[in-house]
């Protein structure tokens, strides 16, 4: 067993990157249902940006549940170095991932040990690596509970309904906006497993890795809007958001819909008259759906991509980089 301290990046206090600091703390013990996971790689999401910067408390949650200092982070992948008297679906030595506790800011993932609900881990698929199933869990399970199963019927807290995903297949046409990031890039894959005809809408420079993960028309934002170009899709799953994600609509068919990742600003007349839905759902931690996951990753079916990696200790560079933007899949802390 290790000693009982650790090395973990932790946020005294919020602001920019250079809040985040390497620091010594006591090494956690798995609690009822928990598996201590020796971290070997983590994800950089953006909760883990908003935490930094200031947000506390999960949207649809009014209190806050962070007391200072906090370490952030949620995805993970690693082995299992101690199991609770209650776990048997995992044993010591055992490879696994997973997005831990979300919602909620309580993850503790950007640390060389972390106690992680077994319920939220996966078995790692051996045909990638712990750097890659880390860039997997929060962005993956995004996309696949937006546009496959939500795994839960818990709704948004940014809508009163549960979130229905629209069935695709060869008779779909699907618009991702910010088909180059995160959740976009899974996304693209998972619609085009579907069998969908997928157009991918990011800036230029991600033409060729955009076709390459199988995009069948790519439309480069900084040069012509695509709400010019497109007509009758089926649905747009917008990856970007914000107030401008609203000028999809048009791009959609009757009975279409629109899936904006991050709240945008809709008009419930305007959707009313265009005949479409707009949906929304919150991501949740499920195990079983990671599995699921997992075996189209094992496959090579779905692929991981990686924009940088940065060691545990330099977490500070590693949101610098995410601060910039224009990613291109994923950004992921190592642990050695």
């Amino acid at each position: 067993m290790p000693t009982h301290t650790m090395r973990a990046v932790r946020l005294h206090e919020h602001g920019g990157p250079e809040v985040l600091r390497y620091d010594e703390v006591p090494l956690p013990e798995p609690g009822p249902g928990e598996v201590l996971v020796r971290v070997h790689a983590a994800g950089v999401n953006p909760p883990d940006r908003y935490l930094r910067g200031g947000l506390t408390s999960m949207p649809g949650k009014a209190d806050s549940t962070v007391g200072l200092p906090v370490i952030p982070g949620t995805d993970v992948s690693g082995v299992v170095e101690a199991v609770a008297a209650d776990v048997d679906e995992f044993v010591v030595g055992d490879e696994v991932f997973g997005l831990l506790r979300f919602p909620g800011f309580d993850g503790s993932a950007y640390a060389e040990y972390v106690a992680a609900p077994a319920s939220d881990l996966a078995r790692k698929p051996a045909g990638i690596d712990h750097v890659h199933a880390a860039g997997a869990p929060m962005a993956g399970l995004t996309a696949w509970q937006f546009l496959i199963e939500p795994g839960h019927d818990h709704p948004s807290p940014f809508q009163d309904t549960p979130h229905r995903p629209t069935a695709l297949d060869a008779g779909t046409t699907v618009l991702i906006n910010g088909a180059a990031g995160g959740v976009g890039h899974f996304a693209l894959q998972l619609a085009k497993w579907k069998g969908a005809r997928v157009i991918a809408v990011a800036s230029g420079r991600h033409a060729s890795f955009l076709s390459g993960l199988g995009a069948d028309r790519f439309i480069d934002y900084t040069r012509s809007r695509p709400e010019d170009l497109v007509r009758d899709v089926d649905l747009v799953l917008d990856a970007v958001g914000g107030p401008q994600s609203r000028r999809f609509l048009r791009t959609l068919k009757r009975g279409g819909a629109q899936f904006p990742v991050l709240p945008g600003d809709f008009d419930a007349q305007e959707t009313a008259e265009l005949g479409v839905t707009v949906s929304s759902a919150q991501v949740r931690s499920n195990g079983a759906q990671l599995a699921e996951l997992g075996r189209l990753l094992d496959a090579g079916t779905v692929r991981v991509a990686i924009d940088s990696t940065f060691a545990l200790a330099d977490a500070r560079a590693a949101h610098e980089r995410a601060d910039r933007g224009h990613i291109q899949g994923k950004i992921v802390l190592t642990v050695a």
